[in-house]
């Protein structure tokens, strides 16, 4: 069922004129199914969100208590369900499903009921989906999956086998999609001792672990004999703790946005540039003054922290200055009003190669919204003249520029580095053939005003 613009959230996006006011976002279109039951705890009926591109159309993949949806939303204003994978177990006992795509594969897990692994290949889109794996033989449940897409390595954290004992984390060599290869259990990181690793974040071997009630921690997974604690916390060792949940780091790795899964608890600003000491530089909150709020999944994309707030919805940060984030933009997926539980939106992806926003919620389902370099608080008139052709590219980027200098950086999804020149005149390029397919972020920043504005670029061959 697609339920345009919703009434009461049919709201119109406020320019953000840079003295601090907040714009709300612009709802493009939302997505649910009246016909799937909540779940039994939480009367939650949707989950998890991903998202995915191949040959110019855009997937919201977001898990229910049935199993896999996906979400057709290449024109967001018209969006359809196209595909739909059922879960091995369905219905009022699952709460979570997780997901991450690697190489042209779809990894699905729940964390509840007899679940299983299950492998999509992907390749075969718009026609048909197919399930290449579905066995319990390696994971029955787990709470999330990563994968380091540098290594070729899924980790399943907090692990489950049935007849095997619980797993703080796993990982699997996934060079072969349809014989993942187990490399080692770990409950140990060099003395930095875990009951529970909820959700991490892990980039060519470097994990950044984000441990429950033991803490946070960065780790060197190279070796999963011998791993290497790199840094660490305990949650009595920084402020406003609680249950240590999740968090993804800026794009140069210098800083990690991290949130307590605990209600009235801000999220903390680390800064990672001196390990193994972590200082808290900031803390950040959804400009609520209810006790019960709460922060649940973020991601970085380019020089925005996307968060996923059960009560508050949206929530988005300038990280231009990373040490130091601004809220510049919200938008709320839920009525319901805070209390001690955990409902509204889950979670969040800003990667897709429109820039749009797909957010979930656990009653309401998917939300659509646009995107949120719209508000960007740079003045629109110096970029008059900025001018980014062809893309999509196969070779060559050219760039028209204002008058000034420049830096221009590239940036793969997670933030990774690919790219970086400056420039002294009113005209540039990049030689993009040696970058891989897909989506990629083009930001140009101006040296003397420090105005940055980001883009998206796609390579297609």
């Amino acid at each position: 069922m697609n339920q345009k613009l919703l009434p009461f959230l049919a709201f119109i996006l406020l320019a953000f004129t840079g003295n601090g006011q907040v714009a709300q976002g612009t709802l493009l279109s939302t997505w649910s199914d009246a016909s799937l039951p909540g779940s039994a705890a939480f009367n939650n009926t949707y989950n998890e969100i991903w998202g995915y591109e191949i040959n110019g159309i855009e997937y919201a993949i977001i898990g229910s208590t049935n199993g896999t949806h996906f979400i057709d939303v290449t024109d967001p204003e018209n969006i359809f369900e196209a595909h739909f994978v059922e879960g091995a177990h369905t219905g009022p006992a699952i709460i979570h499903r997780d997901y991450h795509d690697h190489n042209g594969y779809l990894y699905a897990v729940a964390d509840e009921g007899n679940s299983t692994l299950q492998i999509m290949d992907l390749t075969t889109l718009p026609d048909s989906i197919n399930v290449i794996y579905d066995s319990d033989e390696i994971i029955r449940q787990a709470h999330n999956i990563f994968i380091d897409e540098t290594q070729d390595r899924l980790y399943a954290l907090s692990h489950k086998v049935l007849g095997q004992n619980f797993a703080p984390l796993k990982a699997f060599d996934i060079s072969d999609p349809l014989n993942p290869v187990e490399l080692g259990v770990l409950g140990s990181f060099d003395g930095f001792n875990v009951g529970h690793v909820h959700d991490a974040f892990i980039d060519d071997h470097i994990g950044y672990l984000n441990c429950g009630n033991d803490g946070f921690a960065v780790v060197d997974l190279s070796d999963m004999t011998a791993p290497v604690l790199l840094g660490s916390m305990r949650s009595y060792e920084y402020p406003q703790s609680g249950y240590n949940h999740s968090g993804w780091p800026s794009e140069d790795r210098s800083h990690y946005y991290m949130a307590d899964e605990t209600w009235d608890k801000d999220m903390k600003v680390l800064d990672l540039t001196n390990l193994p000491d972590i200082m808290v530089t900031d803390t950040i909150d959804a400009g609520s003054e209810s006790q019960f709020s709460i922060a649940h999944n973020q991601l970085v994309a380019g020089d925005y922290l996307y968060v996923a707030y059960y009560y508050e919805g949206l929530q988005v940060y300038d990280i231009s200055n990373m040490a130091n984030p601004v809220r510049v933009m919200h938008f709320p997926t839920t009525t319901l009003n805070p209390r001690e539980s955990y409902e509204g939106a889950w979670g969040v992806y800003p990667f897709l190669p429109s820039g749009n926003i797909l957010v979930s919620d656990m009653q309401n389902g998917l939300f659509v919204i646009d995107n949120p370099a719209n508000i960007s608080s740079v003045d629109d008139q110096i970029w008059d003249e900025l001018s980014i052709y062809p893309n999509p590219a196969t070779d060559i980027i050219n760039i028209e520029l204002p008058d000034g200098e420049f830096t221009i950086t590239v940036t793969d999804m997670f933030g990774r580095t690919i790219d970086k020149i400056q420039s002294v005149n009113n005209f540039s390029h990049l030689d993009v053939f040696n970058y891989v397919n897909g989506m990629h972020l083009i930001s140009i920043q101006n040296i003397k005003t420090n105005k940055r504005l980001t883009e998206k670029i796609v390579i297609l061959r």
